[in-house]
């Protein structure tokens, strides 16, 4: 099996779907820090910006979600 066949089984397991939702989230600490910088500086447009960007991790982590979902999970925490 080769390196690349073996990254895409990752992937689609459910340790690479928590291990998507970790990075993911991670994400979130760049946009929180662009939102805090664009209110001190007034920018509207980074804002804006900010404001995208939180709605495209929100989206991310609701596709890896439900991926986590279909894969099964008896993680208490999934329900």
């Amino acid at each position: 099996m080769s390196a690349l066949t073996k990254a895409k089984g990752f992937k689609k397991s459910k340790s690479g779907t928590y291990l998507s939702i970790g990075t993911t989230a991670f994400g979130a600490i760049s946009v929180i820090k662009q939102v805090r910088r664009a209110r001190t500086e007034h920018d509207t447009l980074q804002l804006v910006d900010a404001v995208v960007s939180a709605a495209a991790i929100v989206t991310g982590l609701a596709i890896l979600y439900r991926e986590l979902k279909r894969l099964g999970d008896d993680d208490v925490l999934l329900g």
